[in-house]
């Protein structure tokens, strides 16, 4: 087991981190897994931790046992994040400083946390994610566009930051997905974002693992700061 590649996959209880924790396992990964709640799922070669991605202690007593149980870290997935689909006037501040907190505060707490575990082996793949909300400018995803747009900008900076130690870190920005995220939505909403990609379908999991697999293969050294969007969005 300890040969194996290791990942980390943040917000695997479903949707799309699920969908990779699984996908890993059955490439030949050992992952790592973690969200608010438990699984309501087993798999050879999977741990599981319980915790909040901006609770600072109980990420930092993760990445604790990692180091002590396995002495490295080669992959980072910040899959974990929220959305909320207001109108701006009816957006109270909670929902904002929520927003905020995870998808930006948390994602920089697991690179930090991550990036001091893998620079013990000089090797380190950062995968994170951002949304196409952000170029469409969709009516509606200020907040939740806003905080993926700190995103690109944090993947960029760390980019520079942390090729020195020989880790890379990238994004990936999907199109809308049959997750919890959209189910919400009102239909003619999603037809409306579809038809304003250069391929009009919803993303798949496929989609998305297909960019990831590329950010993080030992080849792709030369390959950091980037963002992918799918769908033809630019």
């Amino acid at each position: 087991m300890e040969n194996l590649p290791l990942v980390m996959i943040t917000g695997t209880r479903k949707g799309i981190g699920k969908y990779l924790a699984h996908y890993y396992v059955e490439k030949g990964f050992q992952v790592i897994g973690c969200s608010r709640s438990s699984v309501d799922y087993e798999l050879a070669n999977y741990q599981h931790f319980c915790l909040d991605v901006i609770n600072e202690f109980a990420v930092k007593k993760m990445f604790i046992d990692v180091r002590r149980t396995h002495g490295r870290l080669d992959v980072l997935i910040n899959n974990a994040g929220i959305a909320s689909m207001n109108h701006v006037l009816s957006t109270p501040m909670n929902t904002v400083r929520k927003i905020f907190d995870t998808n930006v505060a948390g994602t920089f707490l697991f690179c930090r946390e991550a990036a001091k575990l893998m620079q013990i082996k000089q090797y380190g793949r950062i995968v994170n994610f951002s949304t196409v909300a952000t170029p469409l400018k969709l009516e509606g995803e200020a907040v939740y566009a806003a905080s993926k747009a700190a995103i690109i900008t944090l993947t960029e900076i760390l980019a520079r930051e942390l090729a020195p130690l020989g880790i890379t870190v990238n994004a990936v920005g999907p199109t809308p997905v049959e997750t919890d995220l959209i189910r919400s939505v009102p239909q003619e909403k999603i037809d409306n974002l579809l038809s304003r990609q250069a391929i009009s379908r919803l993303g798949k999991f496929e989609d998305i693992a297909n960019v990831i697999d590329f950010f993080i293969q030992e080849k792709s050294e030369f390959v950091t700061g980037q963002n992918i969007y799918l769908g033809g969005v630019s």
